[in-house]
Order: structure tokens, then C-alpha cells, then sequence
């Protein structure tokens, strides 16, 4: 089966975690889009919808939602997202698609966290996927000089531009043995914005889409 089919699997098993009148968090991302396409199969149960970034509120727009603020909402009960690796204490790399601060945002406002991945990114060890860091652009020589004390190597993503105006490093040989410990370490340098290390508020629920199913793994 191809990575896409698993996807889509594991997109159509978190549906069952919407339950009526909730107000629902979308992250961003291709597991993610198959969640949008699949959405319109439970609209009315869904009160308001929250996007973690500008090119899935067009996504949602287009499938004729209308997308709320998170200010608007206030708390979230579940939020829906990807990742580009999770391991077995559901703790997660994300921000591929540079959306890293807006979806770490709306997991600490959701009361749920459904993570739905194909079973190629689940590891036993992240940082095999360059760790995204967002940093204010003023910041990112000094921000790059930091991180190669850490033995790290990191790439500016160039050309992209995130939706909150500020740059990308994509930080490569970053063996992440203690996840908590090392998004801790990064969060501290001044100009990081955000690192893409999910694990002070990991995944509740991981849905993991393969040949023969979707397996799932709580906390």
C-alpha cells in the first residue's frame, strides 16, 4: 500500500474523536489534507473550526468552512494534526511545513491531541528529520552559531517565510535521546521562536495508518 492510502486511513480513524458540538483544531500538512477532504462526512457535528495555518483555512474555505480564530473560540476540544516523526512516548517532530508555532499553540489549547501519521514516521529515536526551529530573522546568525555548539547543522529553509513573518532552520544530526530535555535547552535561546519538538505537550492519541489498519497508541 502506498503512503498516501496509509495516510488517508489514518485520517478517516480520527473522525470518530469529533463528537457533537465540539469546536475543532486542524493542523497542516498531507495526512492532514486527506482529514479536510474526509470533513464534510461529519460537519454537523462540528460547532466551530480553528486552522493552524493560512494555507489550510484556504483548504477549509474551499470545502465551504468557515474558519474561526483561536481567540475567538478560546480552549479547543480536540485538535487534529500530523507529524514527520513521533515515537512510542507520543512525543513529536513537526514543523515539514513550517507551521510549528501555530500548531504547538493549538495542542496546548486543546483538551485532546490526535496525531494521525502513516507508519513510516514512527521511530524509536527522533531527529533522524531535520528538526524545524522558527527564529526571528534578526536572530538567525546568531540563533545558527548556538545550534552548531550543539553539534547540530543547521539549514535555513530558504525562500520560505513563515505565516508569523520569521525564518526557518532545519537543524540536521540532532539525535534526540531526551526529548523534553532538548526542546527545553532550544526554547532557552534568545530569537527561537518556536522548535518543532512536541513533547512538553505530546500527542494524547497517535493513529497510526498501515497495510493492514490503523494502530493506536495512548499516553
Amino acid at each position: 500500500m502506498d503512503p498516501s492510502a496509509r495516510k488517508r486511513k489514518a485520517a478517516e480513524a480520527s473522525l470518530e474523536f469529533i463528537q457533537p458540538g465540539m469546536i475543532v483544531g486542524v493542523g497542516t500538512g498531507s495526512t492532514v489534507n486527506f482529514l479536510i477532504e474526509l470533513l464534510s462526512a461529519v460537519r454537523e457535528r462540528i460547532d466551530r473550526l480553528v486552522s493552524s495555518s493560512a494555507e489550510t483555512s484556504v483548504l477549509l474555505k474551499k470545502h465551504g468552512f468557515e474558519v474561526s480564530t483561536l481567540n475567538e473560540v478560546g480552549d479547543v476540544d480536540v485538535y487534529i494534526d500530523g507529524a514527520d516523526e513521533a515515537n512510542k512516548h507520543l512525543q513529536l517532530v513537526k514543523g515539514g511545513g513550517g507551521a510549528l508555532t501555530r500548531e504547538k499553540v493549538l495542542a496546548g489549547a486543546a483538551r485532546r491531541f490526535v496525531c494521525i501519521i502513516d507508519e513510516s514516521k514512527l521511530v524509536g529515536m527522533l531527529g533522524a528529520f531535520p528538526l524545524p526551529i522558527e527564529v526571528l530573522p534578526m536572530a538567525q546568525e546568531f540563533v545558527t552559531r548556538k545550534l552548531l555548539k550543539l553539534r547540530g547543522h543547521p539549514v535555513w529553509r530558504e525562500g520560505v517565510v513563515t505565516d508569523n513573518g520569521n525564518h526557518i532552520l532545519d537543524v540536521r544530526d540532532l539525535m534526540i535521546s531526551n526529548p523534553m530535555e532538548m526542546e527545553s535547552r532550544l526554547n532557552q535561546i534568545p530569537g527561537v521562536l518556536t522548535v518543532g519538538i512536541f513533547a512538553q505537550r505530546p500527542a494524547d492519541v497517535l493513529l497510526i495508518g498501515g497495510d493492514t489498519g490503523v494502530r493506536e497508541m495512548r499516553i
